[in-house]
């Protein structure tokens, strides 16, 4: 595949298509992708494109980088609980902030009559 002119940035043509892959099975959990020159090479891409896609998979939890091993495929069945954890600490955290905010902008927006 090469990225092609269609308006949507290369680097998420990249991305869509490596997690359609990793979607269909063709990269399986726990599999290594490709190195980014051989994923520059493959999609006809400059590194740092490359790197903006896995970046994506990345943020999404597809992927996860070793320290000097690669990039692999996440096991999606392998969520850490730590992860879950901090996930649901965030959620409580922003449920407080928003309650505060909707508290705010209720006292502000009352008129006296």
């Amino acid at each position: 595949m090469m990225v092609k002119h269609t308006g949507r940035p290369g680097y998420l043509q990249i991305a869509d298509d490596l997690r359609a892959q990793i979607r269909g099975g063709a990269l399986a959990p726990g599999a290594p992708l490709p190195s980014t020159a051989q994923l520059a090479e493959q999609y006809d891409a400059s590194l740092s494109l490359v790197k903006m896609a896995v970046g994506v998979l990345r943020t999404e939890g597809l992927v996860v980088g070793q320290q000097g091993k690669g990039v692999f495929v996440r096991d999606a069945a392998e969520t850490p609980a730590d992860e879950i954890a901090e996930l649901r600490a965030a959620v409580q955290e922003l449920s407080v902030r928003l309650a505060r905010v909707e508290e705010q902008l209720a006292t502000s927006t009352e008129r006296p009559s």
